[in-house]
């Protein structure tokens, strides 16, 4: 019988501390075995379902002991490629959050790094893990809805109230596009398999970052537009248009979060069918198909050169943009 990756988390992060820190005590194969915070008492919530949880005093620290196979990074943003690299010239394989990097030019430091050590490192783009986006795929693959013409898609929450958060700091890589943009742009890029030709774009800033940003762009077979913003009531939902029929997913990024995740097929004659997921955890199956590509070497659904495109657009997006 195979060991579990035994993995290490680098930094309390809230979000570590309520989704994914979780997923890795949960998932097969792996093992939560470390934390790093230079503040215990913020490890005691992980202690509580993690008793066994070894903690270390830095990052550095937890990147030296040989028992860490890999390491989840949930660091602020412009935090990411540093420390990926220095965790992959520890030895460690990577799952950094996104985004990844700051820009595209970043990704090939870290392929680079990644074909060097032979290691594993992607970025935590947990929703192609999830069914409902390989179910959706496979409709648009199979025709289900027939010649797609265009595809929308929106993302949006309101943390105005929360001033020292880092999505609201220039300097920590904050705003819209980075924390969320990367889902309406990523999640069609995945479902279609294209790239897109041209980008036209539109931001609204305040205080150095972006917080609202509506993106317009053509596709070699279909036409694209969405928005996203961190200054309006919660809101998710993509929608894929055919000549024949349209997709609709109604919570298609914080699954189980924000609701179920549901596929609406709409079809000829006001048909509607709706395919349900309610059960299924992309932080865990994101978690578990990392463990399989390190112990078994199975292809990894999100590499590196798929996250480098959507940075890609989203840089496209900052430096064509108009202000709003």
């Amino acid at each position: 019988m195979q060991q579990p990756v035994q993995w290490g988390v680098l930094g309390a992060a809230k979000f570590a501390r309520q989704y994914m820190a979780p997923a890795i005590h949960a998932a097969e194969g792996a093992r939560l075995a470390g934390l790093a915070t230079s503040d215990m008492a913020k490890a005691e919530p992980f202690q509580q379902f993690c008793p066994d949880l070894t903690t270390y005093g830095s990052y550095d620290a937890l990147l030296a002991d040989p028992k860490i196979d890999a390491v989840y990074i949930p660091l602020p943003n412009h935090l990411h490629v540093e420390w990926s690299l220095k965790a992959l010239d520890a030895g460690k394989h990577v799952l950094c959050e996104k985004p990844i990097t700051m820009s595209t030019p970043e990704f090939d430091t870290l392929i680079e790094k990644r074909d060097q050590t032979g290691l594993l490192a992607a970025e935590a783009y947990m929703i192609v893990h999830h069914p409902q986006w390989q179910f959706v795929r496979k409709l648009i693959a199979d025709g289900a809805i027939g010649k797609l013409v265009h595809v929308t898609g929106a993302f949006s929450f309101d943390n105005r109230a929360d001033t020292g958060n880092i999505r609201n700091r220039a300097e920590t890589g904050g705003g819209g596009l980075r924390d969320i943009g990367v889902y309406v742009i990523g999640s069609a890029r995945f479902a279609t398999g294209q790239e897109p030709v041209s980008v036209q774009s539109a931001i609204r800033w305040e205080d150095g970052i972006d917080a609202f940003t509506e993106i317009r762009a053509q596709f070699p077979d279909f036409t694209y537009s969405s928005y996203v913003s961190i200054r309006m009531h919660p809101h998710q939902e993509m929608v894929f248009h055919g000549e024949g029929g349209v997709i609709r997913l109604t919570a298609p990024f914080n699954a189980r979060v924000f609701g179920e995740a549901r596929v609406e097929l709409h079809r000829p004659g006001l048909e509607v069918q709706v395919t349900r997921f309610p059960g299924d955890d992309h932080y865990k199956l994101q978690v578990e198909a990392f463990c399989r590509s390190v112990r078994d070497g199975a292809d990894y659904p999100c590499p590196l050169e798929f996250s480098k495109g959507t940075q890609a657009m989203i840089d496209r997006v900052f430096e064509g943009a108009v202000a709003l």
